[in-house]
């Protein structure tokens, strides 16, 4: 029999070399066993208290994606060194509680653990938490000399979790000891059982705007995503609805205040991280006060606080907080954003897109679907019109040999420089297209946008009568490209008495 030493300090086994499985036909043995206990498909499986990674390497050469955990650095690195080139990940952590973060597996699979745990009940809650849908968690204990836990214990204690539960009698098969044993050795198979509704995690965000700006925060130390930038955010406890999560929420990490009123759903976006479970995020949005600075009000989980421009956010963002912004800024109401296993939680510039678009139900009929401008230089109006459409929260859509586009919702404007294109300029007092006219957010961001107009070559119309060259209680602002296209800017609209 092998002779286990349970090394309290580093929390693993120290045995004999290989977890017993030197032997090629003890190992054959094992490999035909795990094979009866795995799923006959590509499955994740994690592997807890690994050892030097013998099961785990017998896991990845039947094609599974396989995690193993063990406390000791020591047995860590002899399993990196057995499991290299399989694919296999290698992490130093706890089995009780592994660092995997929010990661979901099919199988966890634990040899000789659950009887040396100071709380396996505890442990067993938290495996069955780690498990997918109808996944499975495959134990193999024994009771050595009177030392050990039995099977009518151990079933127990799954009990509280599921009724599934397949027991194998492994005493009578010599040929996974290498000889005769006459002590209790069995495998419980226990199933998570499928949930009665799906359920998923309500995840809250906060886009709180400054003018053009628009707040972040750097993860650290959290465990996942450390070092890139999100919103702040979190999720919604029992009891609560999503917009008092989202004034908690606001309130533990900026130390803000903020009024239900103040709160406008700008998305709902049903999301999966890598390796995780659905979720279902809310997306706020509500004004900076500067009467009521936010703060960094979570050091420990939280290394920068600043304001980024909303039309030019930073690369290094969590990838479906970056989709939330962009569908955002897109004025997209609803969408879904569905990580595949084994791709970054981070943001790819110029990656494939996940977030998908969900249309709301309404008559379109009528609506505007796209304007389009033909234009005499294509590079002068994609600067001109795209700061100016990137600003006001259109999202770059199309782009082709002659033309480019940029949508918000339904509708998408279009700058051209068609090969028909015939000669002449634009004048916009000649019959035709006169102007363009966009709401604005407020007088503020209408002030910025005039202001930095002349950078982008649009100049001002009516500067003397500027802002209210529209008529008194109409707060607008009439600029012009080198071309000679008029847009209108309208903050604020008052009934005219």
């Amino acid at each position: 029999m092998t002779t286990i030493d349970w090394d309290a300090a580093a929390g693993s086994f120290d045995e004999e070399p290989d977890h017993g499985l030197l032997d090629p036909a003890v190992r054959d043995a094992w490999a035909g066993r795990l094979e009866s206990w795995l799923p006959g498909t590509r499955a994740d499986v994690l592997d807890l208290g690994c050892g030097t990674g013998s099961l785990s390497l017998l896991a990845a050469g039947q094609g599974h994606r396989v995690t193993a955990v063990d406390r000791s650095p020591r047995m860590a690195d002899r399993a990196r060194a057995k499991l290299a080139g399989t694919g296999a990940e290698v992490l130093v952590g706890d089995a009780a509680r592994p660092p995997v973060g929010e990661r979901v597996f099919d199988v966890v699979v634990a040899r000789h653990v659950v009887w040396l745990l100071p709380d396996p009940a505890a442990a067993l809650k938290h495996w069955f938490g780690l498990l997918k849908p109808g996944g499975r968690l495959v134990l193999v204990e024994g009771v050595w000399n009177g030392t050990g836990l039995s099977a009518t214990a151990l079933t127990a204690l799954l009990s509280a979790h599921t009724e599934r539960i397949h027991h194998e009698d492994l005493a009578p098969d010599s040929r996974l000891w290498g000889k005769r044993v006459d002590d209790e050795r069995y495998a419980l198979v226990a199933r998570a059982m499928p949930p009665h509704r799906h359920t998923e995690v309500v995840d809250v965000h906060l886009i709180l705007r400054r003018g053009p700006d628009v707040l972040l925060a750097r993860r650290s130390g959290t465990g996942y995503a450390d070092g890139l930038l999100h919103m702040p955010s979190g999720h919604a406890e029992d009891g609560e609805d999503v917009r008092e999560s989202m004034i908690r929420e606001a309130a533990e990490e900026l130390g803000l205040d903020l009024e239900p009123e103040e709160l406008k759903v700008a998305l709902v976006m049903q999301h999966r991280g890598p390796g995780g479970g659905a979720r279902m995020g809310w997306f706020f949005v509500a004004e900076h006060d500067p009467a009521r600075p936010p703060r960094n009000a979570e050091p420990e989980k939280c290394s920068e606080l600043d304001w980024f421009p909303l039309a030019d956010l930073p690369d290094d963002m969590v990838a479906y907080c970056r989709a939330g912004l962009d569908g955002y800024r897109a004025g997209e109401h609803f969408m879904i954003h569905w990580h595949r296993d084994g791709e970054p939680i981070a943001y790819v510039p110029g990656g494939a897109g996940r977030a998908v678009p969900l249309a709301a139900a309404g008559e379109t009929t009528g609506l505007v679907h796209h304007i389009e401008l033909w234009v005499a230089d294509l590079a002068e109006a994609e600067r001109g019109w795209g700061w100016l459409l990137g600003r006001l929260g259109h999202a770059p859509y199309q782009r082709w040999a002659h033309g480019r586009s940029w949508r918000r919702g339904e509708t998408y404007v279009v700058v051209e420089r068609s090969p028909e294109l015939a000669a002449g300029g634009h004048d916009r007092r000649r019959p035709g297209l006169n102007h363009l006219a966009f709401h604005v957010a407020d007088r503020a961001a209408l002030d910025t946008l005039v202001a930095e107009a002349p950078a982008y070559g649009w100049r001002l119309l009516f500067p003397d009568r500027h802002p209210y060259a529209g008529g008194e209680g109409h707060y607008a602002a009439y600029l012009e490209d080198p071309a000679g296209y008029e847009v209108e800017l309208v903050a604020d609209s008052r009934p005219r008495p």
